[in-house]
């Protein structure tokens, strides 16, 4: 079936990132905006918008009913529902396809299979996928959850069964630890997933976290796209990735992309996903979950593959075969992504709000930058803080790199705090440059007390530019509408320069 109009139950970047598909492909794209939202890129940028409810999530993108109700009143054959909110939602999917709607994502049972944390170890353990050593079942009794502990072997992870992102997840390092532990860990699960159901799994001490595109079609045609490196992380969340992995060789590459594809094949996938291991210095390899939708850093597997992945999620959906076979496939280059928030490291971190006064994007060979934000976008307390997802790409990981801090450095933004300094020193970092980092990497060398070195250079030069900059920009034309925009443009390059001399 042509898809004609497709409905994108989501908001900022990704929505943008859809669209252009869309826009490609020759399909109308609608988006949904909350009251929070109603000036929002996205909302503007769709061939038609409409108010979803209020500002929190729950009046809004999470209401599956509601989104649903809306796509079959705008004769909207698909929904597309990015990444976050309701994409890993199993009866959201399954309203989806019992609305007689194409739901641009995997079917509702292979979500269903792929939620529950256990019921994934154990299917993939059948299926002679590598798992971590660990307990299948949920823990109910202390007593024999210390006597399991004591079995695996300390150190040990106690973890959501229903949900990942840290959530609910405690490290246990004797048996005298394991019982507070249990108990802060059951009310985090609780909290966060609405369920308390742990599991207990061996801790793999300074891993590394490599995760592996997968993508099939409804015909049973299953392929990869090589490997991402997402070890550098804080609170369990991804910082910058890259592809492919510097630690990971050829002989690695073919086992963990194997074992990817098995993955998938075991719960019957069709659509963009994501395997997720955890990888030990010996380069053994650990099933860890599958995220059964696009990731946030889609974008560096499109660009060492060539491969539009919404483009492909799109045909899939359509009843289409993928459009290439797993030999057509090479890795062209290497791509490096760095996450731009609002947020303020000086401060653990907190999100920032505002208003952004002023935006302008870095550009250049080898840098893609994928926005949900412009100049007067608001940013608010109730949703993610992701501003932009820089993604540079080059013949070499050196060139990637580099092309990343020329990309940082130029990337001027007024109104909110951000945590683009940061950033540019994990790329200084010797860890990072030779590859050797893991997932503690910045827990171990990483505090805003060392010195304030950590945000000199292009961080607090192109905070600095951007502050002055706006200032300039809002007296300049504060009344001034008749300068043409090739006047203005030429004289805002002008104090560019002056500023940076």
């Amino acid at each position: 079936m042509k898809i004609k109009k497709i409905l994108i139950a989501n908001r900022g970047e990704i929505v943008v990132r859809v669209i252009k598909a869309c826009k490609e492909l020759g399909i109308k794209a609608a988006a949904i905006y909350s009251d929070a939202d109603k000036t929002a890129l996205h909302a503007r940028y769709a061939d038609e918008s409409y108010c979803i409810g209020g500002m929190y999530p729950s009046e809004s993108y999470l209401d599956g009913d509601r989104i649903i109700a809306l796509a079959k009143k705008i004769d909207a054959q698909a929904i597309h529902p990015g990444y976050g909110f309701l994409s890993e939602n199993p009866r959201f999917i399954q309203k989806v396809e019992e609305s007689g709607l194409i739901f641009i994502g995997p079917s509702y049972r292979s979500v269903e299979m792929m939620g529950s944390k256990t019921a994934a170890r154990e299917l993939m353990k059948r299926n002679k996928v590598p798992i971590v050593p660990g307990t299948i079942e949920p823990i109910t009794d202390i007593e024999v959850g210390m006597n399991e502990a004591e079995a695996i072997g300390f150190p040990v992870l106690l973890k959501a069964s229903a949900g990942g992102g840290g959530k609910g997840m405690k490290k246990v390092y004797s048996r005298e630890e394991f019982i507070p532990a249990f108990d802060s860990a059951k009310r985090e699960a609780k909290k966060a997933f609405g369920d308390d159901a742990v599991y207990i799994e061996k801790l793999i001490e300074n891993p590394k976290h490599i995760e592996v595109q997968v993508i099939a079609d409804k015909h049973g045609n299953y392929a990869h796209l090589f490997e991402r490196e997402c070890s550098v992380q804080r609170r369990h969340q991804k910082v910058i990735e890259e592809a492919p992995s510097p630690f990971v060789d050829e002989k690695t590459r073919l086992k963990i992309t194997a074992a990817a594809v098995d993955a998938a094949r075991a719960c019957n996938y069709y659509n963009a996903g994501t395997i997720e291991f955890l990888m030990d210095k010996n380069k053994d390899f650990y099933f860890l979950e599958m995220n059964t939708r696009l990731q946030v850093e889609h974008p560096i597997t499109e660009l060492i593959t060539g491969i539009d992945l919404v483009r492909e999620q799109i045909r899939i959906a359509e009843g289409e075969k993928l459009s290439f076979k797993q030999e057509d496939l090479k890795i062209l280059c290497h791509a490096v992504e760095a996450r731009v928030y609002a947020e303020n490291p000086d401060d653990n971190f907190l999100p920032t709000t505002g208003k952004v006064e002023y935006h302008r994007l870095p550009t250049g060979p080898g840098i893609r930058s994928d926005r949900g934000i412009e100049v007067g976008s608001e940013v608010s307390v109730y949703y993610d803080p992701l501003l932009t997802k820089l993604a540079t790409f080059g013949k070499t990981r050196e060139s990637a790199i580099n092309r990343m801090k020329i990309a940082l450095s130029s990337y001027l933004i007024a109104g909110v705090s951000t945590n683009i300094a940061f950033l540019n020193w994990i790329l200084e970092q010797e860890k990072f440059l030779d590859g050797s980092y893991t997932i503690n990497f910045l827990d171990e060398d990483f505090t805003p007390l060392i010195p304030d070195k950590w945000k000199e250079g292009y961080g607090e030069k192109q905070k600095r530019a951007a502050l002055v900059f706006s200032a300039l920009y809002a007296e300049k034309f504060k009344n001034d509408s008749v300068k043409t925009t090739k006047q203005k443009s030429c004289e805002n390059n002008l104090w560019v320069k002056k500023l940076y001399e």
